[in-house]
Formats: structure tokens, sequence, C-alpha cells
């Protein structure tokens, strides 16, 4: 094929892809089948690969993602981003719409599904995509373009090529594809999303645009930023014009005109929430006039012509048909509820947990009861009371002995939990190993949960210090293990020897301890022996220490089990290095208080990290003492309070900047 002829085929191809993406995933109406439409993707990949200065950027190939990025660049909203102000009771809808009609007494309102996800802002010019980015501060977000390029339903041209059009609309990650995603970060032993907007949010800003594609991001678009070459009086005439470009808009919006027949729309979106196949937190009322709106005017922050109904949690009622009761790390007695499965914010929940014995006594919870549960925060499945006592039923008791090895259990007043006090116990030993093995402990890569359970099993360790004495041809016994897998686990333990002391200390796994105490301690005292020698006043006086934790670290050190081990871990070759990192004292963070609140670029332990090293004091509130709070996506109450105190709020990016200098 000459190139004439390429270049034709490839502009054939290339229309011929888009439509059948917006069949398949806009109007869930595929006019192929998976078979057709993949020959004619790979026609396409042959072509340019054949004639590479006819691939195009808006090509349907690209979609799949390129080369990680190393960072992302700050993009400037021409038009804010807001956020809106949240109400949550009907009255509060009621005296938005008594405002509007005071200044305009025809008013009518879009009332639209509230998407739980993440927004973004697209930009087209002259009908092709050039920019994508995320909401950030409202000012300033970050480009995500090539990110957002992988998610099928956002038209990489639109129909009509005018100067340019800005849409907004909220990504997110269907329910199917968050299941598929926890399952399989489950099996390779990461740490699962907690629900499917935080996936969404992590997945949009992955590094590398390939990981991206995989999680089968989607999105709705809900509003028109900008357009040149058409003109608008209506809300809802923007959003059927951005119909007609090819956007997937926000569905089940109605147009209404008085309060009773908002409350009407949002009940009913409210009970479809359960059958909708993504999640929704809430319903957006608006001013439909465009006009009206740009009369009505902004805060800084959110419109007046706008508002977000919140819906409250979820609560339904089901029968508690058991409680197991399960053995932590730290030899703690968790009860938990098991009861029959009800559908509570889109998803199945039969399980709760129920805290310790006082918890259950305060509210009266017995086996057989009908129980309230609810999810706290859309995520958390909770038991909030018993709604009555099954015929016959008695108060329920925690064991006296731990269910896995019969030691008798003790009560521990300061936190009125149960544990049971035998350090060998299995169900201890097995999660012991798991925070020992954890990345931010002993960072041992590849052992995880399962692979510690077969251990075990094998009878191949008893404790952490048998790890380092395991050989390969105990691990080619255990299933799934080959050479290549038996060798990494091993180069990886063999590594773990130079851990530093304070990821062992942590590693130990001692109540009270972690990883920010372990690393307080080890730069006050320096080495093991110091820290061992050391009484309890001494460790006491640590800034961020107390008499809880100096005590739960002496008693720790100081108990003959614990000092067996952290001898054999020294005879099996663990060095137990420590450099002190002295707080820089000439930074602009030196000395001052920090809070991060929202959404980051970074993993939040990693900024505090960085900023502790540069001298602050990182905190989880804002008060008046407050010097910096570092905002990032969809920031909320903590950002509000440091507006209102005037706390200096900075990007991410100007943090970043500050750490630089």
């Amino acid at each position: 094929m000459d190139h004439s002829k390429a270049k034709e085929r490839v502009q054939e191809l290339s229309e011929l892809l888009e439509q059948y993406n917006y069949e398949y995933y806009v109007q869930d109406d595929p006019s192929v089948d998976d078979f057709t439409y993949d020959k004619l993707m790979h026609e396409l990949i042959d072509l340019e690969h054949e004639f590479p200065d006819l691939l195009s950027p808006q090509s349907p190939t690209q979609r799949v993602g390129g080369l990680a990025a190393s960072t992302f660049e700050k993009v400037g909203h021409t038009v804010q981003m807001q956020s809106l102000q949240d109400v949550f009771s009907f009255e509060q809808v009621g005296s938005f719409v008594a405002k509007v009609r005071e200044t305009f007494p025809d008013a009518a309102f879009s009332v639209e599904p509230k998407i739980d996800g993440l927004s973004v802002s697209l930009e087209y010019r002259d009908g092709v995509l050039t920019q994508g980015s995320t909401r950030g501060d409202g000012f300033t977000g970050e480009d995500v373009t090539g990110n957002l390029k992988t998610i099928r339903s956002i038209p990489m041209t639109l129909r009509e090529k005018l100067p340019l059009v800005e849409a907004r609309g909220e990504v997110y990650m269907p329910r199917e594809s968050f299941f598929e995603l926890v399952a399989r970060q489950e099996e390779n032993d990461e740490q699962p999303f907690k629900n499917p907007r935080n996936a969404a949010a992590g997945s949009l800003r992955q590094k590398n645009a390939a990981i991206t594609a995989q999680r089968k991001l989607d999105i709705f678009i809900f509003n028109l930023q900008r357009c040149e070459g058409r003109e608008f009086s209506t809300h809802d005439e923007t959003l059927s014009f951005l119909s007609e470009m090819g956007f997937r808009v926000i569905p089940n919006r109605r147009i209404c005109h008085t309060t009773e027949e908002i409350v009407d729309a949002i009940n009913a979106i409210g009970n479809s929430r359960g059958d909708l196949p993504y999640d929704i937190d809430g319903v957006v009322i608006k001013v439909n006039d465009l006009s009206e709106r740009d009369a009505m005017g902004a805060t800084a922050k959110t419109p007046k012509w706008a508002i977000a109904y919140k819906f409250p949690p979820e609560e339904k009622e089901t029968i508690l048909r058991g409680i197991e009761v399960n053995v932590g790390r730290t030899g703690a007695l968790t009860p938990v509820a098991v009861f029959d499965t009800i559908l509570l914010a889109g998803t199945s929940v039969s399980r709760a947990v129920l805290h310790n014995q006082d918890f259950i006594s305060e509210k009266d919870i017995r086996i057989g009861d009908t129980i309230v549960v609810r999810k706290a925060g859309d995520i958390i499945p909770e038991v909030l009371r018993s709604a009555s006592h099954a015929e016959g039923s008695v108060p329920y008791k925690l064991p006296e002995c731990c269910p896995v090895c019969g030691t008798k259990a003790v009560r521990d007043e300061a936190e009125a939990v149960l544990r049971c006090p035998n350090i060998s116990c299995p169900a201890q030993l097995h999660k012991q190993l798991v925070h020992f093995a954890s990345r931010d402990a002993m960072n041992i890569d590849g052992l995880g949960p399962a692979i510690i359970t077969a251990l075990l099993d094998a009878k191949f360790v008893s404790d952490a210090s048998d790890l380092y004495h395991l050989t390969k041809e105990q691990l080619l016994t255990l299933e799934g293990f080959k050479d290549k897998s038996a060798d990494n686990l091993l180069a990886s333990i063999e590594n773990s020897k130079n851990a530093p002391l304070d990821r062992v200390i942590f590693g130990l796994g001692i109540r009270n301890i972690g990883a920010k105490a372990a690393s307080l301690l080890c730069d006050h005292f320096g080495s093991l022996d110091a820290i061992e020698n050391a009484e309890t006043d001494d460790i006491a006086q640590i800034e961020g220490f107390g008499e809880v934790m100096a005590q739960s670290l002496w008693t720790a050190l100081h108990d003959s089990s614990v000092q067996a081990l952290l001898q054999r871990l020294k005879e099996a070759g663990l060095t137990m290095p420590y450099e002190k990192r002295e707080a820089a004292t000439d930074t602009p963070f030196s000395g001052k208080t920090v809070v991060l609140t929202g959404t980051l670029t970074m993993k939040r332990s990693d900024a505090k990290k960085m900023l502790e090293a540069a001298g602050a004091k990182v905190s989880g509130s804002v008060s008046k003492k407050t010097d910096y709070v570092v905002a990032g996506e969809d920031a909320g109450s903590k950002l509000t309070k440091a507006q209102e105190l005037g706390v200096t709020v900075l990007s991410e990016a100007e943090m970043t900047a500050m750490l630089g200098a």
C-alpha cells in the first residue's frame, strides 16, 4: 500500500473505531462484535507502524497508554473549577430555592445525580482533545491528558470542529471494575483501595498510563465550562450540545420548578442508588438559566446558584446470626458481627466489627437480635444498635480464653480490650510475621500473608528469625514456588538484613510503637543497646512519647521472649545500623506546624516524612498555631477552617518547591 492510500485508510479506520467506541462506551449499543473491532484496531496499529508519520496523538491506538511520566505538569484553569456547598436536609434545599426565588421568581432547576469520583476538565481546540486536567485547588490542577485518553468514553475528536470547547466531568470507577481491582490487589498482597472513589483518584494519577488503562475508568460530563462558536441560554441546552458532540453526559437529570418537584427528584435518584453500576453520594441542584447564574455569582469557593444535597448514611435492619472472635497481632480479641447479607450504599454487607465487650454491653447486642447497620462514610459497616431482642436471647460475653490457642485472656483496662497473652499463639504469629515483612518494617518483597500461612503450615518458621534460615529446597516444596520465585524471595530476605534499627523495632510489632515512634526513639538513643538500657522515665522524655508508650516499649524489650528473638536476629546476620537524622534547621518549614489535607499526588506518608525531615511538625488538625495547610484535590473542612483562621494555604507544588529550597 502506498502512502496516500495508507493515509486514507488510517483516517477511515480512526473514524470507524471512534464511532464504535462511542456506540459501546457511551450509548451501550455496539453495532459490531469484539472480533470485528479488534481486527480493525490491529489493522490500524500495523499501518501506523509501517507509516510512523501517520500516527496521531488522537489515534484510537493511543488509548492504551504510552511511556510512564515522571511527573504531572501544573495547569491553570481559565474558568475556576469550583466546589459546591453541601446541604443535608430538605429544609436546606427549600431555603436554597427560596433564596433564588427572591431574585428570580420563575427560576427552574436542573437536578442531577452527584457521581462519587474525581472532577476533571477536558479541553478541545478545533475539535481535537488537547488537554485534560484534574481540579486541584480549583485554580490549578495537573495535566493528566495521557491517562484521560485511556477512558474509552472520552472522545478524542468532537463531531463539530469548534475553536474551543472545555467540558467538566467526573471520572469514576464502576463497581465491577473496583471489585476486580481489589481482587487483584489482594492476590498480589497489595493494600487494596477502600472504595471506588479512592481507586479512581489513584488510577488517574498513575505515572504509567498503561496501568490507568487497565483500571477501566469511566466518566460522566456534567458542565460546559467554555465554548467558542456557539451560544446557549440554559444549562440543559449545554448538556444536550455536549451529548451531540459525543460525550457521555450525566444521566437521570430533571428540570424542576418547585421545592416539591426537587424533593421528589432527590428521592427518585436516592432510591435508584442500589441499582446503579457506579457510586453516587448525593444530588446536585443547579439554576438552569445561564444568565441567572451570572447574575447570582459566586463566593471565593462555591457558586451561589448550585448546592449538593448529600445522602444521609443508609441504615438497614438485619438479623445477627453470630459473633466471631478474631485474634490480632498484639493478641487483641476482636468480636465481629456476622449477620444476614444486606445491601448498603450499593454493596453487599454481612460483617461488622463490634470493637470490644464494653461496646457490646453498652448497646446490649445479643445473638439473634434484629440489629441496625449502616456504613460510616459509605465505606465501613458499623452496628448502630439492637432494634429488638430475639425471644430467649441472653447478653453476649466474650470468651474467657483465646479461641485459637486456649490461653486465658487478660483484660487491658486502659483500652477495654481482652488480649491473649501467649506470644506463641498461632493467630498472633501469623499477623506478627505479616507485619514484620511489611513495607514500612523489613520490606521483604514477596512475603505476603498467603506465603506466610504456607510457611507456618509446613512448620518452616516459628518466629521472625526463622525466615533467615529458609532454604531454596524448602520453598520449592510449597505450592506456587519455582526456581525464580524462590530465588527472589531469598534475595529479598537477605537484603532485609541491612534494614536500619528503627525498621527492626517497628517490625517487632510492639504495642503503641509505630514507625514514627521507632524513628524518634532511634534518633534519641542511637543504638539498640542504649534503648534496652534506658529506663521508662528516659524514654518518656522523648518528644512525641508519653508514659504509656514508654512503659509499653520498656515492658516489651525486657520480655525474655523478645530478648531471645532479638538475639536470634543478630545471630542470623541482621546488622541493625542507624544513622541519626538531624531535623533541618534552615528550611522554610523549620519549626513550623503543617497540616496535610485533600488528595495529593504523592503518598501522604511520603509527604509527611519529607516535611518532618525539613524540620516541620505535621499535625492532623488545623488551629491558630498552624503555620501552613498543604491542600490537595478535594480538600474539605480543614481547608475551610484554614481560610477562616487566615492560615497560609499551599498547593502541593508550592510545598515541593519550598522543600527543594
